[in-house]
């Protein structure tokens, strides 16, 4: 199953956000690839500040339940500073269709 989804930097956080996960903790990585996370890309339109996020998944129920991690909540809490967010610091994520794909 593939996701893909939304996000918008605040400005001037282009380079901030690209080396926060270039530096991803160890422990991230291990909680997404735990709950069935992998092929992970994230774009940046410079234009817009928007990320556009691909991931592919083995199951809709497993990757929502990483949300609740520990982990999870420790990097919204790290992100909340340089990007939109909702109250409990999740990213403003916004899920997008699928209207084309090629094998």
């Amino acid at each position: 199953m593939v996701k893909g989804f939304k996000m918008k930097l605040y400005e001037g956080q282009e380079a901030e956000y690209e080396r926060r996960h270039n530096l991803l903790w160890p422990e991230m990585k291990d909680m997404i690839h735990e709950h069935g996370g992998k092929n992970y890309t994230i774009f940046l339109d410079k234009e817009t500040l928007t990320l556009f996020g691909y991931i592919e998944i083995e199951d809709e129920e497993l990757w929502a339940k990483g949300a609740d991690t520990a982990i999870n909540r420790k990097w919204w809490d790290y992100m909340a500073d340089i990007m939109e967010t909702n109250p409990d610091n999740s990213p403003v994520s916004i899920d997008l269709q699928t209207v084309f794909h090629l094998d």
